[in-house]
C-alpha cells in the first residue's frame, strides 16, 4: 500500500467504520461507509484536508483467498487498513477476554466464582496480545512515523501503544478509553495489571470521558508504578522516566449534522406523527439500552412498578417504550438478564394492563435511527438507569430529537412560540454523561424508591421547568459535539508531541514492560578514556561524592562502606591535587565513624549544614544564624501523622527533622505525605525553614541548606586559596543531587564566573536529569574512581588486588 501524505491520523478501533454486505448473485462483497460510527464522524473535528487513514476490523467472515483483494478495495476507496483475525483468535480475543473477563471487571463486577464470568484465562490474554499484534503490523504498514499522529480507541487495544512504542521511539500516539476505569481496588485483581498500565503510559496523551477515571487510573499509576501527576496549567500529567503523558478529561459527543439530517427525513417525521396518534392522551416515557447486565432495564421496570402501585391516576396514562438493542455478546450473564427483563415485564403488563393499555411496551427487534428518534421526539421523559456504563449518549440524542427541526415541527402541528421545546431526563449517577447534564434528575438505580419518586417528578414538573432545563442541556449539547471533542483531542495531542526531539530517547525494557526514557540531547554515559585524559592534565581537582545510592546501593541492608570503597577514597585522596568531598543528608556522626580511616577525606553532611575538610579538622556549620524553636512546632505534627501512617518513623538530625513512609501502603503514603506537605508548609510559614519532598521522605530543614550551596562554597573556598579547580567530578544519585548539578551548570553558565575547564556532572542510572552524564550502577561508579586514581601520575601505584 502507497503512503498518504505528511500529517495524517491514523484512527485506530477495534471495527472500521465499514458496512459490509455479500451480493449473493455475484458473490461479491459491497462495503460501505457506517455514517454512525464514532470513528468517522470525529473526522469533523480535524483541520480542514487532514486525511485520515483508518485500521480495525471488519464485521464480516472474509475468507483468505479474498482478503488481499479487499484490503486494497478498502484502502483505494475508503482509506481502510482492515485486520484480519482467524476465528479462533478473534473468539478468544474479542468474545473471551475482552467480553467475558474485562467488560465486567471495567464495570465493578469481579469474577468470585466461575459461575459468575469468566475469571482469568492466561490463553485469552496470549489471545489478546496476538491480536493487538496484528493491529500493530497494519498500522506500521501504512505510518509515517515521523509525521502521522496515531489515535486508538477503548479497552480492545491497550497494549497497542506499547507494541508501537517499541518499532518507533517518537511515534505521536493518544489514546481515549470510550469505556469506564475501574477503582483501584478492581482494577489490581488483573493479573498483567502492570503490562496494561504500561500500554497506557507509552501514550503522549491519554483520554478519559471523567474525571473519576482519571482519577482511578491515577490512582493505579501511584499504587502499583510508583508515579505521582501534577498539574500545570490546568493539564494534568504524569512523569513517566523523562516523558510527560498527558491526561485529557472530556466526554465524547454526538455528531450534531447527522441527526438534524434524521429529523429531517420524511421516514423520520411520518413515523414520530404516527406514534404521537397512537400514544395520544398518555404520558411516554422512554428508554433506549443495550442488553447486558449492566444497563439496569429490570430496576427501571421495578421502577414503573412501585409509580404504578403508589399513584393509582398514572394507571392508563403512563407508557414506558422500552427499546432494546441486541446483546453485543452471548453468554449465560446474558441470558439470566433477558430472562429476569422479561418476567418483570410479563408480571407489570398483567398486573396493570388491559386490553387498551399496556404500560411497558417492550421492543426487542433491530430498530432503525429513524424510529429510535420518533420515539425520542414524542417521548415526555427519558431514563437512564444503568448501574455501570463508560458515558451512553442516549440522553443527548433524545434532548436533540426533543429539539427537533422545523420541518418536523409543521408535521407534528407544533407551534414552537406557544409550545416551547421541553424535555427531561432521569439518569443514572454511575453513568459518564451524568456530571456533564446538570439539569438531569440524577438518580442510584438500585433505588427503587428512588428511581419511582424521580419519574413522578418528572410527570409533575411544570411546563417553565422542563423548558429550561431542556433549554441548558440543548446548549451544552449542541457546543460539545462530536466535532468538538474530537478537535480537543487533536490539538492537545499535537501540543503534547511538540518536544519529542528535543530529546534523546533510549528504550528499556522487555516484552509488554517496554518503556522509553527521554533524556537530554548531551545525555551520554561517562566513559572512562576521556575523564581519564581530562584528570591527568589538570593540577587542582574538586570531586564531590553523593554516598546513598552512588558508592552504597540502596537496598543494602548494611549501610556501611565495604572496605574496597575507603581504599579507593584513601587513594584518591593520596593526591595532592586532590580536594575529595563527600556530599550526603546524613547525619555527621553517622558518616564521622564509617569514614574514619580516610584522613584526607572532606565530608559535608546533613546536606551540607556540617562540613569538614579533613578527619582531623573541626565541623563547621552552615554560617546562618540559626533558632530551632521551628522544630517545637514541625515535631508534634511529624508525630500525629507518624501515629496515623502505618509503617512511617521520624529521622532526628541536628539541623533537620525527616518523616519516612518507604514501609507505609504505598497509596496512603503518598497521600499522607503530600497533605503533611501542605500541612508543615502552612505551620512553618513564617520559620526560617523549607519542606521539601524527597524519595519516599519529607524533610524540614533550614533555608539556603542545599547540596547545591556546598559546590558554591567549596569552590569559592578553593578560589580564595589560589586553587580554583580546573577539574570537576560531581556523582549523585537522588533528587538532592540534582541541586549539586544546578549550581555546577549556573557556575559553567555564568560569564562572570572563573570558568573551570574540565567539568563532570554525572547521575547514577538512566533518568531524567540536569546532569550530563551518567553511570549505571554503584559498581561502576567505583570502577570509574579506581581507573582515575590508578592512572594518576603523581598518586602510588594502586594495585587491583587491594579492590
Amino acid at each position: 500500500m502507497s503512503s498518504l501524505s505528511d500529517g495524517r491520523r491514523v484512527v485506530v478501533s477495534n471495527q472500521l467504520p465499514i458496512i459490509s454486505n455479500l451480493n449473493k448473485e455475484t458473490n461479491k462483497w459491497c462495503f460501505n461507509l457506517d455514517k454512525d460510527s464514532l470513528v468517522l464522524q470525529l473526522k469533523d473535528g480535524f483541520p480542514v484536508n487532514t486525511e485520515v487513514c483508518y485500521v480495525g476490523t471488519l464485521k464480516a467472515d472474509i475468507e483468505v483467498k479474498d482478503q488481499q483483494e479487499v484490503s486494497q478495495l478498502l484502502f483505494d476507496k475508503f482509506k481502510c487498513v482492515p485486520v484480519f483475525l482467524d476465528l479462533d483468535m478473534h473468539n478468544s480475543f474479542y468474545h473471551g477476554f475482552c467480553k467475558h473477563y474485562l467488560w465486567p471487571l471495567l464495570h465493578y463486577m469481579l469474577p468470585i466464582s466461575p459461575s459468575h464470568n469468566a475469571r482469568f484465562d492466561r490463553s485469552q490474554w496470549k489471545a489478546y496480545v496476538s491480536a493487538n499484534i496484528a493491529f500493530a503490523g497494519k498500522v506500521m504498514e501504512v505510518l509515517n512515523p515521523d509525521e502521522d499522529f496515531v489515535w486508538i480507541h477503548d479497552y480492545h487495544l491497550m497494549v497497542l501503544p506499547t507494541l508501537l512504542r517499541k518499532k518507533y521511539h517518537r511515534i505521536k500516539v493518544g489514546f481515549f478509553l470510550h469505556n469506564l476505569f475501574p477503582s483501584s481496588e478492581i482494577y489490581r485483581t488483573i493479573p498483567v495489571r502492570e503490562e496494561i498500565l504500561r500500554g497506557f503510559l507509552n501514550c503522549d496523551l491519554v483520554g478519559f470521558q471523567t474525571f473519576d477515571y482519571a482519577r482511578h487510573f491515577l490512582s493505579c499509576c501511584s499504587r502499583m508504578l510508583g508515579l505521582n501527576y501534577e498539574s500545570k496549567r490546568g493539564h494534568l500529567g504524569l512523569d513517566y522516566f523523562g516523558r510527560i503523558v498527558n491526561i485529557k478529561i472530556l466526554p465524547v459527543g454526538i455528531h450534531m449534522g447527522q441527526l438534524e439530517y434524521l429529523l429531517n427525513m420524511e421516514k423520520t417525521a411520518k413515523m414520530a406523527k404516527q406514534l404521537k396518534q397512537k400514544y395520544e392522551g398518555k404520558i411516554v416515557m422512554v428508554g433506549v439500552d443495550d442488553l447486558d447486565m449492566f444497563k439496569g432495564i429490570s430496576l427501571k421496570f421495578l421502577a414503573i412498578w412501585r409509580l404504578l402501585e403508589q399513584h393509582e391516576s398514572l394507571r392508563g396514562k403512563l407508557v414506558l417504550v422500552q427499546i432494546t438493542n441486541p446483546a453485543r455478546s452471548q453468554g449465560k450473564d446474558v441470558q439470566e438478564v433477558e430472562s429476569e427483563t422479561k418476567l418483570i415485564l410479563r408480571q407489570i403488563n398483567q398486573l396493570y394492563g388491559t386490553a387498551e393499555y399496556v404500560p411497558i411496551v417492550y421492543i426487542n427487534r433491530p430498530v432503525s435511527t429513524q424510529e429510535k428518534a420518533a420515539y425520542y421526539a414524542i417521548s415526555e421523559c427519558c431514563v437512564v438507569n444503568a448501574i455501570r456504563d463508560g458515558m451512553n449518549l442516549v440522553s443527548y440524542k433524545y434532548t436533540v430529537c426533543r429539539q427537533g427541526s422545523p420541518f418536523l415541527d409543521r408535521v407534528l402541528e407544533i407551534d414552537k412560540k406557544s409550545n416551547p421545546k421541553k424535555s427531561v431526563l432521569i439518569v443514572s449517577e454511575f453513568i459518564g454523561c451524568s456530571p456533564s447534564l446538570s439539569g438531569a434528575i440524577r438518580v442510584n438505580p438500585w433505588n427503587v424508591d428512588d428511581v419511582a419518586d424521580a419519574m413522578f417528578k418528572a410527570i409533575k414538573m411544570s411546563e417553565e421547568e422542563k423548558h429550561l432545563r431542556h433549554k441548558k442541556h440543548y446548549k451544552y449539547i449542541s457546543s460539545h459535539d462530536v466535532a468538538y471533542w474530537a478537535r480537543s483531542f487533536d490539538q492537545d495531542l499535537e501540543r503534547a508531541c511538540r518536544d519529542h526531539y528535543s530529546k534523546r530517547y533510549w528504550g528499556v525494557g522487555l516484552g509488554l514492560n517496554f518503556r522509553i526514557v527521554a533524556l537530554g540531547p548531551n545525555f551520554r554515559k561517562l566513559a572512562m578514556e576521556p575523564i581519564v585524559k581530562a584528570y591527568n592534565k589538570t593540577s587542582s581537582r574538586l570531586i564531590l561524592l553523593d554516598y546513598d545510592g552512588t558508592m552504597k546501593s540502596q537496598c543494602s541492608i548494611d549501610k556501611a562502606p565495604r572496605s574496597d570503597v575507603i581504599s579507593v577514597l584513601n587513594c584518591l585522596c593520596s593526591d595532592p591535587k586532590n580536594v575529595l568531598f563527600i556530599v550526603s543528608g546524613r547525619g555527621k556522626d553517622s558518616l564521622s565513624n564509617w569514614f574514619s580511616p580516610c584522613e584526607r577525606l572532606g565530608i559535608a553532611a546533613e546536606h551540607g549544614f556540617f562540613t569538614r575538610w579533613t578527619r582531623d579538622t573541626p565541623w563547621e556549620s552552615c554560617p546562618i544564624v540559626m533558632d530551632y524553636g521551628w522544630k517545637r512546632i514541625a515535631e508534634p505534627v511529624l508525630k500525629l501523622y507518624t501515629e496515623a501512617t502505618d509503617g512511617s518513623f521520624i529521622e532526628h538530625k541536628e539541623s533537620a527533622l525527616v518523616w519516612h513512609y518507604t514501609e507505609t501502603d504505598s497509596h496512603f503514603g503518598i497521600s499522607q505525605a503530600k497533605e503533611l506537605l501542605d500541612h508543615l508548609e502552612n505551620v512553618l510559614a513564617n520559620e526560617p525553614v523549607v519542606v521539601k519532598r524527597g524519595q519516599y521522605i519529607v524533610e524540614v530543614k533550614p533555608q539556603g541548606v542545599s547540596k547545591g550551596m556546598v559546590v558554591e562554597k567549596l569552590i569559592s573556598t578553593m578560589r580564595s586559596e589560589g586553587k580554583l579547580p580546573d577539574f570537576l567530578l560531581c556523582i549523585g544519585d537522588d533528587r538532592s543531587d540534582e541541586d549539586m548539578f544546578e549550581s555546577i551548570e549556573s557556575h559553567v553558565d555564568d560569564p562572570s564566573a572563573p570558568p573551570i575547564a574540565e567539568v563532570f556532572a554525572c547521575t547514577v542510572g538512566q533518568k531524567p536529569s540536569m546532569a550530563k552524564y551518567y553511570l549505571d550502577d554503584t559498581s561502576e561508579v567505583i570502577s570509574l574512581l579506581l581507573g582515575i586514581a590508578t592512572s594518576s601520575v603523581a598518586g602510588p601505584k594502586y594495585a587491583p588486588d587491594d579492590v
